[in-house]
């Protein structure tokens, strides 16, 4: 006896068919080995170069501190801040690294470190390092 016009002799079917979801995955499979190589970025960064050599007595760091009553100091030497991009050129016009670290009291009003820092830059330094000290926990 058939019940609900069911015929007797189909049944219901238990089993998934799993064809189609293997070729959707496939398919996603091929999209992100293709597109994966395109999204990735990478920060740009200036490497250091591998020729290396010894280095002078003459080529020590530098290191441009401006206290908190605004006096300019290389190394330990106090100039005028109106000096500091003259005396930074002659520092550096036969060196190979021109680096400075700039050391600047908390105190210190922004725009005069910023002003010490474009005088950095305009001595023709090429890389400038910000010392600070670790933020407490």
């Amino acid at each position: 006896m058939a019940m609900g016009g069911r015929n007797d002799n189909r049944g219901i079917m238990a089993e998934i068919n799993v064809t189609p979801l293997v070729d959707v995955m496939l398919v996603l499979l091929v999209i992100f080995m293709v597109t994966a190589p395109m999204m990735q970025q990478g920060v740009q960064v200036n490497l250091p170069k591998a020729d290396t050599k010894a280095m002078t007595p003459a080529e020590e760091t530098v290191v441009v501190t401006v206290d908190k009553s605004g006096k300019v100091f290389i190394n330990k030497d106090e100039i005028p801040a109106a000096d500091l991009r003259g005396k930074l050129s002659s520092m550096f016009a036969t060196r190979a690294k021109k680096e400075v670290f700039l050391k600047a009291d908390a105190g210190v009003p922004y725009g005069e470190v910023v002003r010490a820092m474009a005088d950095i830059k305009g001595a023709g330094i090429e890389r400038l390092g910000m010392v600070t000290e670790p933020a407490q926990k």
